[in-house]
């Protein structure tokens, strides 16, 4: 009977041993197709919780799709969610290009770079080339771009003008110097060379270095440097003398500064030979227009500075017959 009993015995253990593992063996068969039969997914991304489709997974050819075939094991927790271990920020929007095919992106370049990285993690590549063509716009965008240090003392402008390898142009004007009245066109002439400024800039980006200056005491005047020295000079105020009054006068030579400012394009590249004897040689012939030129000797030898100003103006007193007529610049 101990025989036989301990046999019986046996064979129970058996038996539970054979019934006690078909069920693990069902739970992993689940665990690995459960997403199979599912139409709904609950992820679990990070702590951010997604509650999406197996057809909205399935759209490209993704990690996202590997999950849901049962192609890439994961980790689903007792409540039946997805686990994965990943930052959620922009796991919704990696969500919405798979459902629509396209999403709007942020415009920091930061966080564009973050969602690259995670569309890159998922291998969601329609979302990946989207992120790549967003940041080439951005860079296009950024190459056009102005770059405006701040200047706080003449001593760093003029360590800037020196040590640039490109040409330079400068435009000092101070509307605060009211010193004496302005004429009524003053304030649009002013304007108006500030606004071709600001044209220049857009239209020579890359190839010449702009600088506004207004801690100097001029009240409009153009500087044209070349290799960190001035080549050359547009001053556009005169004081003119009107019914015992002096009066400030801002003329806008718009043709004059924008033929200096092609003139320096010949220091563009700056390690070109002979460069120099190109501006020399045309410096002292070319026209003037309606200017008055003076040339002055600038430190190095023969170099010079041409100080163009604008024409002279002579106005007549008014204060009575046979006074002097004063000549100012």
């Amino acid at each position: 009977m101990s025989a036989e009993a301990s046999v019986g015995s046996h064979a129970a253990s058996s038996a539970q041993c054979t019934v006690s593992q078909p069920p693990q063996h069902n739970s992993d068969e689940h665990r690995n197709q459960g997403l199979l039969g599912s139409k709904y997914v609950k992820l679990n991304v990070g702590g951010s919780l997604h509650y999406t489709t197996v057809q909205t997974l399935s759209k490209e050819d993704s990690l996202l799709r590997s999950i849901c075939n049962g192609g890439t094991e994961v980790t689903i927790d007792s409540e039946g969610w997805v686990v994965l271990d990943r930052c959620g920020r922009h796991f919704g929007l990696v969500l919405n290009f798979l459902r629509d095919g396209s999403v709007p992106l942020p415009e920091d370049h930061r966080e564009l770079d973050e969602v690259l990285k995670e569309a890159q993690y998922y291998r969601v590549q329609g979302l990946v080339q989207h992120c790549l063509s967003a940041m080439q716009k951005q860079k296009d965008v950024f190459e056009s771009v102005c770059h405006i240090p701040m200047i706080t003392s003449a001593k760093e402008e003029q360590k800037m003008i020196s040590t640039c390898r490109k040409p330079v142009v400068k435009l000092q004007n101070n509307r605060g110097n009211n010193k004496y009245s302005y004429t009524s066109n003053s304030d649009d002439n002013l304007l108006k060379n500030i606004e071709l400024f600001d044209k220049l800039v857009l239209r020579f980006n890359g190839r010449v270095l702009f600088v506004k200056d207004v801690l100097g005491d001029e009240i409009c005047c153009w500087s044209f440097y070349g290799e960190g020295r001035k080549i050359a000079e547009v001053c556009c105020t005169s004081i003119v003398y009107a019914t015992e009054k002096k009066q400030t006068k801002v003329e806008f030579p718009e043709a004059r500064i924008f033929e200096e400012t092609l003139n320096i394009l010949i220091y563009e590249n700056s390690r070109v030979l002979g460069s120099l004897h190109l501006l020399d040689a045309r410096g002292s012939g070319s026209s003037l227009g309606a200017g008055h030129s003076e040339e002055e000797g600038a430190v190095g030898g023969d170099r010079r500075v041409r100080r163009i100003h604008v024409r002279r103006h002579i106005m007549h007193d008014e204060r009575g017959h046979g006074q002097q007529t004063v000549y100012k610049d």
